[in-house]
């Protein structure tokens, strides 16, 4: 019968418009089926109106019919179904063949380009979500990254200077103490790094310790070996590195769930663990740990041919890529290659030039602070972790902060080619001996030129800045949070943070009776300029065809939830969402005007249907200067779209409105 329903509303919309004969295309956004008429001679507009279930209609450069949230694509559905095509799709003419041909065609490239535009919008999720995952592994790590780094580089600073000869051997048990304090974290970093992945990815915590333990290969005492199954050759223990450990406990998360759900209970306790150590231990050892082998190769032979090539060039690349090699524990292969250099050169020319990519990282850290300076949780971070950085001490700011955000990461890097390209193009700096990066390397450097690898230092702290500064900082991480990463309106009150919340059956709550009697508070879904819903500029808002509200000129780019409930759907653009309240109000909001034209470029949102949420908290953003660029309008409507349940509606004064404040409240009948 509800299919019936939205097909009766399809087929009145086809009657008054011409029929589907009249349509050259159709598409619809959250409330309203936007058709494009081939003969608006042909539309009857007075009829369209009086269609049941349509609530209004407008014209403009398309015409516009608006039937609601929750209907609109199912009636949009029906429409193309009765015709043959797909949303978006060209309709054919039926008066000519040719132009039935046509549009076949047509539709075949619009489906080809459908296609990649999702298969791009899952790619661009998945690495998203990939760190978002990153991030919360590593925050918890964080302290322990600044307090070991510290002392790493202090340690570092003394060994390199006893090196040198500047401090005696007296100093040995002092600097072997440091060193014993700072490898409690580093030498099994894998270890810490694969519980906090269990956790995240709701797996057993001490599972995913295991697992990335075996990465160390424990147990495998020379003459001993495990074999390469690939190559033939012996593992090396470390291969695949913290990408590897990521990669192998998420794998290991689907394993345990799936044991977990299909052996019975009263065994599960017994078996679960076993089988899925078991098998991702093999997977482990015998596919992930080799692919990071294979990579290791390719990167020396890679590295071997830079170096023979010289000057600027070489020590850009090799700048460039060092960040991801230690991602990956690659860098360790790269011992043999220094100990060769210093024995047959007496230092290494190498190790100079790799230095700069965390140099990179300082000066990308500082161009963050400086941009995202009120966001306190991040700014704390790197106020810990940038000492530790100049003393050569990367991790706390790799994972910590560069990597998390993502573009951050990809303009340390480019800060430390642009170091390595001046350490390359100057010549013959090389390090006597192996020992940390940064500056605390400089009593190390061979030949008395520590001048030219400090001008490399500054080379590399300003191309980490300037690349960072002007195209490496997300607008995210530029909004105002507390030090626990909470939002944080224009009066430093906290507004919700986001979380993940419990997926639940939406038809049931979206067909819910609303609660008699009851209160609906409801605030502003972002900061600025406050107005009347007549003000709106579209008249399907204006004029309240839809039901009533308000609308905010918003000078923030952070959109949040304007009440508790359920999220009940979400526009593949992104431009729109609808929400359930816990009393039964159904709302629908808007971000901007026309925006379903955007593709969904603008917005980051990452709620999905089922996600139950909290007034004020953080659902997203919308990038005001994108939107204003496409010469769209940036108001961000919320409207009650079932105004039958509401008794009375309190009124509200333009002005100005900070994210998160009341501006509404609504009285159920």
């Amino acid at each position: 019968m509800m299919a019936d329903k939205y097909q009766t509303i399809a087929t009145g919309i086809y009657a008054h418009i011409g029929g589907p004969q009249n349509v050259a295309k159709l598409i619809h956004c959250m409330t309203r089926v936007r058709i494009t008429v081939r003969d608006d001679s042909k539309v009857d507009v007075d009829g369209l109106k009086k269609v049941p279930g349509v609530l209004g209609v407008a014209q403009e450069d398309t015409l516009q019919v608006i039937v609601g949230p929750g209907v609109v694509n199912k009636v949009a559905q029906a429409m193309v179904d009765q015709v043959g095509v797909g949303l978006g799709e060209p309709f054919p003419d039926a008066n000519s063949s040719e132009s039935y041909a046509a549009g076949k065609s047509a539709v075949e490239a619009k489906a080809a380009e459908v296609h990649a535009a999702q298969k791009a919008q899952l790619k661009q999720t998945w690495w998203r979500q990939a760190l978002k995952h990153i991030s919360a592994i590593f925050i918890p790590l964080i302290p322990a990254f600044v307090g070991a780094g510290l002392i790493s580089g202090i340690a570092g600073i003394l060994a390199n200077m006893q090196t040198a000869g500047d401090l005696g051997t007296n100093w040995t048990t002092f600097i072997t103490v440091l060193k014993v304090i700072n490898s409690g974290l580093f030498t099994y970093l894998n270890i810490y790094v694969g519980i906090n992945a269990a956790k995240e990815f709701k797996a057993t915590p001490g599972l995913g310790g295991i697992i990335a333990g075996l990465i160390y290969l424990p147990g495998v005492v020379a003459p001993v070996t495990l074999p390469n199954i690939f190559t033939g050759s012996a593992l090396v223990a470390g291969s695949g590195g913290i990408i590897g450990v990521l990669f192998a406990v998420w794998v290991m998360s689907y394993v345990e769930k799936f044991f977990h759900k299909v052996i019975p209970d009263s065994v599960d306790i017994i078996f679960s663990p076993f089988l899925t150590l078991l098998i991702v231990g093999c997977f482990t050892i015998f596919l992930v740990m080799p692919a990071a082998g294979w990579v290791s190769s390719s990167l020396v032979g890679s590295i071997n041919w830079i170096l023979h090539v010289g000057g600027a060039f070489a020590g850009f690349m090799l700048g460039l890529f060092f960040l991801p090699m230690v991602m990956l524990g690659l860098h360790q292969i790269l011992t043999p290659i220094h100990l060769e250099m210093i024995k047959s050169l007496g230092n290494t020319p190498l190790l100079p030039i790799l230095a700069m990519a965390g140099a990179g990282q300082v000066g990308a850290a500082i161009a963050l602070w400086i941009r995202c300076r009120k966001n306190k949780q991040l700014t704390g971070m790197i106020k810990g972790a940038l000492p530790v950085g100049v003393l050569g001490v990367g991790e706390p700011l790799i994972y910590g902060v560069s990597l998390p955000l993502g573009r951050p990461f990809i303009t340390a890097c480019v800060g430390g080619g642009i170091g390595g390209a001046v350490i390359g193009a100057i010549g013959g700096i090389g390090a006597t001996s192996i020992g940390p990066s940064g500056v605390a390397l400089i009593p190390l450097i061979a030949n008395g030129k520590w001048l030219g690898y400090v001008f490399g230092l500054l080379a590399a702290y300003a191309g980490g800045f300037l690349a960072t500064f002007f195209f490496g900082v997300p607008k995210s991480a530029m909004l105002a949070h507390d030090v626990e990463g909470n939002l944080i309106n224009a009066s430093g009150a906290t507004v919700a943070s986001a979380t993940d919340a419990s997926s639940i059956d939406v038809d049931q709550i979206m067909n819910a009776t609303p609660v008699a009697g009851a209160d609906t508070n409801l605030v502003a879904t972002a900061s600025g300029q406050l107005i009347q819903m007549s003000a709106v500029k579209d008249a399907t808002f204006a004029q309240k065809m839809l039901g009533d509200g308000f609308a905010i000129v918003p000078n923030m780019e952070a959109i949040v939830a304007p009440a508790d409930g359920t999220i009940i759907s979400l526009t593949e653009t992104k431009h729109a969402f609808t929400l359930k309240t816990d009393s039964g109000l159904e709302l629908l909001v808007h971000m901007g005007i026309d925006t379903v034209e955007l593709g969904g470029k603008p917005f980051n949102f990452n709620i999905k249907p089922g996600d139950h949420v909290s007034h004020g908290q953080q659902l997203g953003t919308m990038d005001l200067k994108q939107v204003q660029a496409a010469g769209k309008d940036t108001t961000v409507i919320t409207v009650i779209t079932n105004m039958d349940a509401v008794a009375t509606l309190s009124q509200y004064n333009d002005g100005a409105v900070e994210v998160g404040s009341p501006v509404m409240q609504a009285h159920n009948k």
